[in-house]
């Protein structure tokens, strides 16, 4: 099956290169699609330096957030199954296969990754415990029984994606996806994933802001009229 791989990237020339040859040695049938969302620094030219048939470019003329640069590679995607990948090393590419075996196996259309289990590695605590409290709140709020909301790692089928009425601009992208993938009955399944959270140093964006606007982004889907998916 052919895999879509969204690579929404913002300043992140350090990086990027370096996560697009990670998806490119996947032993899977891929296409990325990276989504250059107005970087001020190198990341286009960065990007435009990797030769493969298997990337293809977009680009905002201006910083518009990461939902809108997921939201903007969607009608371009082709393959059975649509990916996020960040474009930061936060995530390790080769957990994506784990992905797609579960969606193959089960023949679930929304596959997440799991970073809670075992021993596994945390960000700054108010990040760790922000994740805890959105996804208790998830699952209070659509009934679900999942263990990491906020993951950067989450599977779609592509029709099923693309048939969701998504507006978000930013980072909320992950809770109104979630959101509207309840709302919508769809049941979601979880695979354990690694993860090696970056610094603020290293380029970290994410602030408590963010956990506030995931948090009323559930609360007005939820209950507000006219937010129905």
């Amino acid at each position: 099956m052919k895999l879509s791989v969204v690579v929404p990237a913002y300043n992140e020339a350090r990086s990027v290169t370096e996560v697009v040859g990670r998806l490119l040695a996947l032993d899977a049938d891929l296409e990325i699609l990276a989504v250059d969302d107005g970087s001020t620094d190198r990341t286009w030219e960065a990007l435009q330096q990797i030769d493969s048939p298997h990337l293809r470019l977009l680009r905002h003329p201006r910083n518009r957030g990461k939902g809108a640069a997921i939201r903007t590679a969607l009608p371009a995607a082709r393959g059975d199954y649509v990916v996020i990948q960040d474009a930061d090393l936060e995530y390790d590419p080769r957990d994506i296969l784990a992905l797609l075996a579960e969606a193959e196996r089960t023949g679930a259309g929304v596959v997440y990754g799991n970073r809670i289990h075992g021993e596994f590695s945390r960000s700054y605590q108010r990040y760790y415990w922000g994740g805890r409290l959105v996804t208790l709140i998830t699952n209070l709020l659509y009934g679900l029984g999942i263990h990491d909301e906020p993951v950067g790692y989450k599977l779609f089928r592509r029709d099923l994606l693309q048939a969701l009425p998504l507006r978000c601009e930013g980072f909320e992208f992950c809770p109104e996806v979630t959101a509207r993938v309840a709302r919508a009955g769809h049941r979601i399944r979880e695979v354990p994933i690694s993860y090696a959270p970056r610094s603020f140093a290293q380029g970290k964006k994410i602030t408590w802001k963010d956990g506030a606007i995931a948090v009323w982004t559930l609360l007005r889907l939820r209950f507000l009229p006219g937010e129905r998916p």
